[in-house]
């Protein structure tokens, strides 16, 4: 398995064109989109349906009026003052996503920087939406499926690097690298050697440094900071940085909708 990082928003048209047939693509938005993604799949909703624009989401409740309307612009749910007289029913903080609010719900959700990303991988054999909180189960199905090639997305802040992200994907990198945390012969059957090109010893390198107190190196991303100022989200940071409470796996399908599989 060959892995590589994506590091900033920068690279990702560069990342459209290619062929990406024989990859796996995992997107990382750790603040927040794809943990509020995990969320919302894990509390039963029935679908995640990323869009770039506002007026995308608009266009797919008014031919399907029962989604509900999730997303953000400067971090904070999208008011009628945005969409031109519509409050949209969730933002992006995952604490929104309960699932009494969710549950058996298709969520079309228009974020910055996940969107963007999710599109840019969107050519790749399977596509992933992962992070800290469902970061093994993704790490169990990738030693399963055994890719050639595995890119590690993540969505960043505007055109720079997010830290979380860059931590997201070196704990998956060292997860791959390790192995699975239990013994299981047919899993290691399936093992392929793992090579790291030079952005992946990046994250390798960012999330080493960092794991003994990924709380502390977290908060002092731009991010991070963001929302911390933010008496209402602030408590997002600490829940987006649980590690592997929900065991399913986040996967953008062909009809353009992210599912939820269980982990095995």
């Amino acid at each position: 398995m060959n892995i590589e990082v994506v590091l900033t928003p920068a690279e990702l048209p560069a990342l459209k064109q290619r062929d990406l047939r024989d990859a796996a693509c995992v997107v990382f938005d750790v603040l927040r989109a794809t943990s509020t993604f995990v969320t919302a799949l894990h509390h039963g909703a029935r679908a995640i349906v990323p869009v770039g624009e506002i007026a995308e989401a608009l266009a797919v409740r008014q031919k399907q009026p029962e989604v509900l309307l999730g997303g953000e612009r400067d971090g904070v749910r999208i008011r009628a003052a945005q969409s031109g007289g519509v409050d949209f029913d969730l933002g992006n903080s995952p604490r929104e996503f309960t699932r009494e609010k969710v549950s058996g719900k298709t969520i079309v959700s228009t974020t910055t920087n996940g969107t963007r990303a999710l599109r840019a991988g969107a050519g790749a054999k399977t596509v992933l939406a992962a992070s800290f909180l469902n970061l093994a189960a993704t790490a169990n199905f990738l030693r399963r499926l055994s890719p050639l090639h595995l890119v590690l997305v993540c969505a960043g802040t505007r055109e720079n690097t997010a830290l979380e992200d860059v931590l997201a994907a070196g704990g998956l990198c060292e997860m791959l690298e390790a192995g699975p945390s239990r013994r299981d012969d047919r899993m290691a059957q399936r093992a392929v050697p793992t090579r790291f090109s030079d952005s992946a010893e990046i994250a390798r390198f960012t999330y080493a440094q960092a794991k003994s107190d990924l709380t502390a190196a977290v908060h002092t991303s731009e991010n991070a900071r963001r929302l911390l100022a933010i008496p209402e989200l602030r408590d997002d940071v600490s829940f987006c940085l649980q590690p592997d409470i929900f065991p399913l796996v986040a996967r953008l399908e062909t009809d353009g909708a992210i599912r939820g599989e269980a982990s095995k």
